[in-house]
């Protein structure tokens, strides 16, 4: 992650997290969790690392899952975890739309432990701690109640920490312009998984003109260094139950907290748990220039695509490095890519119609031959041709032998009365995983069907059909000598 990029200031500002209640203070006593709202990583979010001490710790089997969560059976892990909760904590647990931190606790012997993630129970923070191979029981006791230990975000940590801050902070400063400047409130938002886009869902999409001046405007804010701020205070009853917003409100288990409120410097006031930077500077907020409309049952919305921090720095550098690739494939300069781009894209359509004119007289010219083969009296004509052919609808090609035969028949004075041919096409190179695609077609349903069975049977091709026409798929390695036999001796015993 290319997170190094981002020029923050070293360390939060004294004034960053502001205490407005005068009976409010962060607990002292290193018995007791410091309720989230308070935690280390939310009063300084540039802290790396602290020394704090254990209130609890137990073995479990997993983290618990939020209800709404996606079953991922591939990603459910069965490790032994342990459970700790702390005194204080710079390992942000998940919550207000961010995910979980990730971090290293270091006990007291010196011993390494990574936390998988850290969550919200209640109003508390637990960190869920990789036993490893050292067993349960060393874990339990490297954190016994009251031991001191380290905590910290880790190289990794940070660098994931610098992502969701900037991403965080940019998306209340893009719903703030949104709601004042075009009256449009955040209805959800989504930080997703670096490095993909993350995006604010409004009520209706926004024009291309309308991206370009929120853009512009979050932008001049941006330039300008507004500060960013934390006012925290007691959570009364009737706020816990009163703050219903469109999108998250506080959850009804957060026991104990606070309320929290983020401020932009004359721009926003908006309640929430995350971390944030101490300033807009150097964020660059980027709006992807088109929005995706949904649509549901009773309402419409759309999202508005937006990137910043780390994740702009990787889609600028993966970005040019793409247009550089297929400007040196296209021998153009980058400007001179999509005019290049475009007139590949119609040599190639033109090619394709080409191939398909092409494709159509060879199918031609193949129904004729197979027509004049027939030299006995009979007044049917019973055949079986296989071709070695590397094209990818090796069924459509088939599909249209067969329709230049059945149209050539037509035009003869005298035509077969009936007619029972089966059709082999394999790749010119064949392993035990190449398919083989099988035609047959007659103009008697009945032998159709007799052929398309014994196909099934006796050579394991999976297909079926419909009246005149039965297609399938052979595995493997077909062999003239070997598969083309037992072909030939069906159309022989439905002749």
């Amino acid at each position: 992650m290319a997170a190094t990029a981002i020029v923050l200031p070293p360390t939060t500002p004294p004034d960053y997290h502001r205490i407005v209640s005068p009976t409010l203070a962060v607990p002292s006593d290193p018995n007791v969790s410091i309720p989230v709202g308070l935690l280390a990583c939310q009063r300084d979010p540039l802290l790396k690392e602290t020394t704090t001490t254990v209130v609890s710790a137990r073995l479990v089997q997993a983290a618990p899952q939020p209800k709404r969560a996606k079953k991922n059976k591939a990603a459910a892990s069965t490790e032994p975890l342990v459970e700790v909760v702390l005194h204080d904590t710079v390992i942000f647990p998940e919550g207000g739309g961010q995910p979980s931190d990730i971090g290293v606790l270091t006990s007291s012997d010196g011993q390494l432990w990574d936390v998988r993630e850290a969550k919200r129970t209640g109003g508390h923070a637990v960190h869920y701690v990789k036993v490893g191979e050292r067993g349960a029981d060393a874990a339990l006791s490297a954190f016994a109640v009251g031991s001191t230990v380290g905590v910290a975000l880790g190289e990794a940590g940070y660098y994931r920490r610098l992502d969701h801050m900037c991403m965080h902070t940019s998306q209340h400063l893009l719903s703030a312009v949104l709601e004042n400047t075009h009256k449009l409130d955040t209805l959800s938002w989504s930080l997703t998984e670096y490095p993909t886009p993350s995006y604010v869902e409004i009520p209706r999409a926004l024009s291309p003109e309308e991206i370009a001046a929120v853009q512009a405007e979050c932008n001049r804010y941006v330039f300008e260094g507004r500060k960013v701020h934390i006012e925290v205070e007691e959570l009364d009853t009737e706020f816990h139950q009163g703050y219903k917003p469109a999108s998250v409100g506080i959850p009804l288990d957060y026991a104990g907290g606070v309320k929290r409120v983020v401020i932009i410097d004359g721009l926003d006031r908006n309640p929430c748990c995350g971390t944030h930077a101490p300033t807009l500077h150097n964020l660059q907020l980027f709006l992807l220039p088109t929005t995706e409309n949904l649509a549901r049952a009773n309402s419409s919305s759309a999202r508005l695509y937006f990137l910043s921090g780390p994740r702009l720095i990787t889609h600028l550098t993966s970005t040019h490095s793409y247009l550089a690739q297929t400007a040196k494939t296209l021998n153009a300069g980058a400007p001179q890519v999509p005019e290049r781009v475009q007139q590949v894209i119609d040599e190639r359509k033109r090619m394709t119609g080409r191939a398909e004119d092409v494709e159509k007289e060879l199918a031609c010219l193949l129904a004729r031959e197979l027509v004049k083969e027939k030299t006995d009296e009979s007044d049917a004509i019973v055949a079986y041709k296989h071709r070695i052919d590397d094209t990818p609808n090796a069924l459509g090609f088939l599909t249209a032998i067969a329709t230049a035969f059945v149209n050539e028949l037509a035009t003869m004075p005298s035509p077969p009365k009936s007619y029972l041919v089966v059709f082999s096409s394999s790749p010119s190179s064949q392993t035990t995983s190449s398919q083989t695609v099988v035609m047959l077609f007659g103009s008697d349903e009945k032998k159709v069907k007799e052929v398309g069975d014994g196909l099934r049977s006796k050579l394991s091709v999976k297909g079926g059909g419909k009246g005149q026409k039965w297609s399938g798929k052979f595995t493997g390695v077909w062999l003239d000598g070997r598969e083309g036999v037992h072909v030939r001796e069906l159309l022989e015993f439905s002749a």
